[in-house]
């Protein structure tokens, strides 16, 4: 595991992208045994990463450090990145820690813990020299292809906020590429959360008041070029949008 650690954060550093992961990880622990390990080396976790392939498929998920989370940003450099893949999402910011414990947290407790909803933007990318060129696993590793996560602004009255109903439009440079309604891969938002409280935030000790758990991406991804604007439009949410040149 120690050659995959050094290996994802000596790219990270160099920008000399991998070929492939030396001693890949063999199953979903051992990548998230690498995630974690990356992650603590990188700094504090503020925010995660939360997806499933399917509604009945178990989630999977990323640790987020500091400093690739960004607060009503409307504009991030292109040298970030490789590749710029960019994801309009449903984040929820907590407000109480909800710590690991034998009982799970129904989804009332997880909900009664959510201090704000907020439109985001996750920028997808990665360690490797070419997206999607290495096995599941090795992606995982690696972050789960993170990027950036940018948090828009909370919106009103959260509670109310059906995902399954919500529509979402992308536009880049004026055309809109993709609109939605519902369509996260992982079905319900409020069921990947609750994963995360229960499962996914375990190794970092359970979810954390202040942390964002962005919920995957009802759109997929879109790669834009550098200059590009993107604007996010939402049904009830309203809107966010974000440069990266």
């Amino acid at each position: 595991m120690n050659a995959a650690v050094d290996a994802l954060l000596e790219a990270r550093a160099t920008r000399r992208w991998l070929t492939a992961l030396p001693d890949a990880p063999a199953d979903m622990a051992g990548a998230y045994a690498i995630q974690d390990a990356v992650a603590r080396r990188l700094g504090p976790v503020v925010a995660w990463k939360v997806g499933a392939a399917s509604p009945e498929a178990e989630p999977f998920r990323a640790p987020l450090n500091a400093a690739t989370v960004f607060e009503g940003v409307e504009r991030l450099p292109a040298a970030m990145f490789q590749v710029i893949g960019v994801e309009a999402e449903i984040a929820y910011r907590m407000a109480r820690d909800l710590p690991p414990r034998s009982t799970p947290y129904t989804r009332e407790e997880v909900l009664d813990a959510v201090a704000s909803v907020h439109p985001a933007f996750e920028i997808v990318d990665t360690r490797f020299a070419g997206y999607g060129s290495q096995d599941r696993l090795s992606h995982m590793a690696d972050q789960t292809n993170h990027g950036a996560l940018v948090v828009g602004p909370a919106i009103a009255d959260w509670r109310a906020l059906d995902p399954l109903a919500e529509r979402i439009a992308l536009d880049v440079d004026g055309e809109t590429k993709i609109e939605v309604v519902g369509g996260n891969s992982g079905g319900d938002a409020v069921r990947l959360l609750v994963w995360m409280a229960n499962e996914g935030a375990r190794s970092f000790g359970g979810l954390h008041a202040g942390e964002v758990v962005t919920t995957g991406s009802p759109i997929g991804s879109v790669f834009v070029q550098p200059g590009s604007r993107s604007v996010a439009r939402y049904g009830t949410m309203g809107s966010i949008a974000l440069t990266v040149d």
